[in-house]
């Protein structure tokens, strides 16, 4: 028997279940992991709260966590037991103390990245990764902005653009945020509660506005959004956290000087095992070089899921969030 933490029907944190449960053995090409740290991220919000349906219920929660390899089915040749390995990826269930899941979407973690902090950045570092490296080929010289700079994945985001030489203008909620996304290297802050957000824009970009927009933040920040882009800019809507963009006219991009809209995800991306891992590697890199730094500001139990969970969605964190089994 293990612990995990499941729901029964959706709702608030108070859905949220600490239960005994039988880990199930790896079947061929899966693999068992014994956690040491597992993530929290927006998306199992959303998981639990029905906006993104599961398969059936009682379901698990949670799809990023760090560990050794515990079992191994059949056909698996790239991980034996004994091996440090992270995911970002698979079925539900990462908030466990034991997750089996498909090998291929497990990647071994190098001896210089901590299971703590392959557990906080796996899918925040793989998410920017894709942001900047391929949705938008960040090569130096660009500016961009940055919805919730000061968050998990906002404060990776600030690092790695940084690091390229690219001018990234974030948005926070509030002075101490803002000063947290400058030291992780934003070119600019915008207090989204004390100033306009396009006017600074315009202000900062000499009224050029941006190439690209990143955004997270879903439905609150649409238009926002849309007005700091420059003419032919890219619109990437990669998160729901104010709540689904919904009814869009499409005919408001021509509006807007021909803007471009894409609404990408870590599986589009990283859809093979080799994909996933040269993104996994590059993020890797970045950590074991000192580019990126990863700030675990708050640690719960594993029991604490709900906690977690609401000081997360009340926008009480900065950094990253882990759970410990």
């Amino acid at each position: 028997m293990a612990k995990r933490i499941q729901f029964a029907r959706t709702g608030g944190p108070e859905v949220l279940e600490f239960v005994d449960f039988t880990p199930a053995d790896p079947d061929a090409g899966e693999v068992r992991v014994r956690h040491q740290a597992v993530g929290l991220n927006f998306i199992d919000i959303y998981v639990r709260t029905g906006l993104y349906p599961v398969p059936s219920l009682p379901s698990g929660l949670g799809t990023e966590g760090a560990g050794v390899v515990d079992a191994v089915g059949d056909g698996v040749t790239h991980l034996k037991v004994g091996d440090r390995v992270a995911y970002a990826q698979g079925p539900l269930g990462a908030y466990s103390e034991l997750h089996t899941l498909p090998a291929e979407k497990v990647v071994s973690l190098p001896d210089e990245v901590a299971a703590e902090t392959a557990a906080a950045s796996m899918l925040k570092g793989l998410t920017v990764q894709y942001l900047l490296r391929q949705t938008y080929p960040l090569k130096g010289g660009e500016t961009i902005l940055f919805h919730a700079a000061a968050g998990g994945v906002g404060s990776i985001a600030c690092q790695w653009a940084k690091a390229l030489g690219v001018r990234l203008i974030g948005t926070v909620s509030s002075a101490e945020k803002a000063a947290l996304a400058k030291r992780n290297g934003a070119w600019a802050t915008i207090d989204y509660t004390q100033e306009d957000v396009v006017e600074r824009v315009r202000e900062l970009t000499g009224g050029e506005m941006v190439d690209v927009v990143y955004d997270s933040v879903g439905k609150d920040t649409w238009q926002t959004s849309l007005d700091c882009l420059k003419k032919r800019g890219l619109m990437v809507s990669f998160g729901n956290a104010s709540g689904p963009v919904e009814g869009v006219n499409v005919g408001i991009l021509n509006q807007k000087g021909s803007l471009f809209l894409t609404r990408p995800s870590l599986n589009g991306y990283a859809d093979t095992r080799e994909r996933l891992e040269a993104m996994s590697e590059e993020l890797f890199s970045m950590l074991a070089s000192g580019n990126i730094r990863i700030d675990i500001s708050h640690r719960y139990p594993l029991a604490d899921a709900g906690k977690a969970q609401e000081a997360l969605a009340g926008r009480l964190t900065t950094g990253s969030t882990i759970l410990l089994p």
